[in-house]
Formats: C-alpha cells, structure tokens, sequence
C-alpha cells in the first residue's frame, strides 16, 4: 500500500538521510526507463557529483567497511534517480530486484555482507514487505575503477 505523499521522505529524515542529487549517465544512455509498471535503473555507482567516492578491490584497496559504504552509496543514489523520475519515492510499490556487482579479491568472502548494505537500506526506506530478491556477482572491473554497480528494479503506481 502507497503511504501518504511524505513517508518515504520522512522515514528517510528519520534514518538522518538526505538523497545525493540524481547522477547524470556517465555515456550514451539513460539512468532510468519506465515499461508499465516497472522502473528498470541503469547500474548506479558509489559516486558523489560524477565522481568516483570510492575506486579499488573490497579486499585490497578497499576493507568490507568501505564496500559497505560504498554499496549503501550506490543504492543512495538509485533511490535518488528514481525519485527525480517519480517525482516521489512514494510511488514505489515494491522493490523487485536488486542486483549487486562487486570487485573483490579473489579471497573475499563477505559478498553477501557487502550487498546487505543496500539491501538493508531498502528495506529500512521501504519495509521489510517491500524488499527485493538479490542477486550478487563477483566481476572483474566496473566503470572508472568503483568496487560496486547496482542494478534495480522497482514496481510503481
């Protein structure tokens, strides 16, 4: 069920949040596109105003820390597409899909810790009813060198 128009908004001040402003594509394509009722997102980066936030290997470069941070990051700025495209977050119903990338060392181990990190972030914005199912992959690089790509999906109104 959609809530009144500031829920989102305010569970997100409740949580001491503030979205970053919606990242603008980093080639030729566009960061969101809606078919019916699905919001497909490009991959969102852990990236502040077009630039890289954190560059490196969770495991090397990077600890699990800051995999976390930079995970919640990228699904910061997911959300922040969305609602530029929305024009509120309270449009969402559901989140369906959240796919987490992830450069790590070939020793890493904690992938699914990392990628709790914007799934927790989901579901404190949204719910526990409303969060996704989760698919994370171990790749070898991402764009401009980031550890972490997000790719979601959402069910709106």
């Amino acid at each position: 069920m959609i809530g009144a128009v500031d829920d989102t908004h305010r569970r997100l001040l409740e949580l001491g949040l503030e979205l970053p402003p919606p990242a603008s594509p980093f080639g030729a394509y566009v960061e969101a596109v809606q078919s019916g009722n699905l919001l497909f997102l490009s991959g969102t980066l852990p990236a502040v105003a077009r630039e890289p936030k954190y560059v490196g290997r969770i495991g090397a470069e990077l600890s699990a820390e800051e995999g976390r941070a930079a995970t919640r990051l990228a699904a910061l700025n997911g959300l922040a597409i969305a609602k530029e495209h929305l024009g509120s977050l309270d449009r969402i119903v559901r989140v369906v899909r959240l796919g987490v990338m992830l450069v790590t060392t070939a020793e890493f181990a904690e992938q699914p810790k990392t990628a709790d990190a914007a799934s927790e972030l989901l579901r404190d914005v949204f719910g526990v009813d409303r969060i996704p199912v989760r698919l994370v992959y171990g790749v070898a690089s991402l764009p401009l060198g980031m550890p972490v790509e997000l790719d979601m999906i959402f069910e709106v109104a």
